[in-house]
């Protein structure tokens, strides 16, 4: 049993980490900086949540491990407040990044519309939270706010782009969805390289697979709608 609750002073100190890493960070500046200028696009949403996902996962690297922990085990009520303060966090980085340069994708294209904002996946993080702390080692699973913390920022993006591609197809537009591969990429994710015009896109694009840095990168199209009815652009 715990004699004291380590959870709200340990999610204090890996928020704190998280910031000053984030705040501190000079790719993270010049990306902001390109994002204030409005000529950040999904290329640089995506830049961005990769390298927020590898701090934090690097805040958890140094931060985290069985010598700190109670008997050594991230027990659940610890990792449900730990985990979902600190993920949370990086969704809302990646998510603010991510409004704002869907909202300048619109305004290019002529469209005076806010950006769809996506939820949080949080079967992602429970399904972390569950896994580190059925292990009676943390250090036996310590591994999995690694790569899968990574994994997790860069699909708030695909997120983005999927909810905010849909809804622009159902208002008559002609979005383009390109994936590109990232270097020496598996043969996998070499076949779903290529520009799409939504809805003919491949089942898979916007899955990734465990150190995968392929990124999906969206136009919403030129801001032309055609009429349901007559075909008619306008």
């Amino acid at each position: 049993m715990m004699k004291n609750d380590i959870a709200p002073e340990l999610l204090e100190k890996l928020l704190y980490e998280f910031k000053e890493k984030t705040k501190n960070h000079e790719r993270l500046k010049e990306l902001k900086e390109i994002l204030n200028s409005k000529e950040a696009t999904y290329k640089e949403a995506n830049e961005f949540s990769i390298l927020v996902g590898e701090l934090l996962a690097e805040v958890f690297k140094e931060n985290l491990s069985s010598e700190i922990l109670p008997d050594g085990k991230m027990y659940f009520n610890i990792a449900e407040r730990v985990l979902n303060g600190t993920m949370k966090e990086n969704y809302n980085l990646v998510s603010n990044y991510s409004i704002e340069v869907q909202e300048a994708l619109n305004s290019t294209a002529g469209m005076g519309l806010k950006a769809f904002e996506p939820r949080i996946n949080q079967d992602r993080i429970d399904g972390i939270i569950g896994r580190v702390s059925s292990a009676e080692d943390f250090d036996d699973i310590k591994w999995i706010l690694d790569e899968p913390v990574k994994n997790f920022s860069q699909s708030i993006v695909d997120d983005f782009i999927k909810k905010n591609v849909e809804f622009h197809n159902d208002m008559g537009l002609l979005p383009k969805i390109i994936r590109r591969e990232a270097g020496g990429c598996c043969d996998w994710c070499r076949e779903l390289v290529g520009e799409y015009e939504y809805p003919n896109i491949p089942d898979d694009i916007y899955r990734r697979h465990r150190y995968c840095r392929c990124t999906v990168d969206y136009y919403p199209g030129d801001g032309r709608r055609q009429n349901v009815h007559s075909k008619k652009w306008r």
